[in-house]
């Protein structure tokens, strides 16, 4: 390899829009994300998943006019 034409390899600070922040390794001072392990639905997991399932059953029932006695 030739020497002098490769860029600087430096601890990276990664800022997610969500507040999270962590170090990795690359040749940029500073990353900002819009979604990382911490906010990302599909890491966040069931406790989101179940809350909005419940949310379609509500809509579905007050659509129907159902209640909870009838069924």
């Amino acid at each position: 390899m030739r020497k002098n034409i490769h860029p600087e390899y430096v601890d990276t600070k990664v800022i997610c829009a969500c507040g999270n922040t962590f170090t990795v390794k690359s040749n940029k001072e500073e990353i900002h994300l819009e979604v990382c392990d911490k906010c990302h639905p599909f890491y966040v997991g069931g406790s989101n998943k179940s809350a909005s399932k419940a949310g379609r059953i509500e809509k579905f029932n007050r659509k129907y006019g159902l209640n909870k006695k009838e069924a």
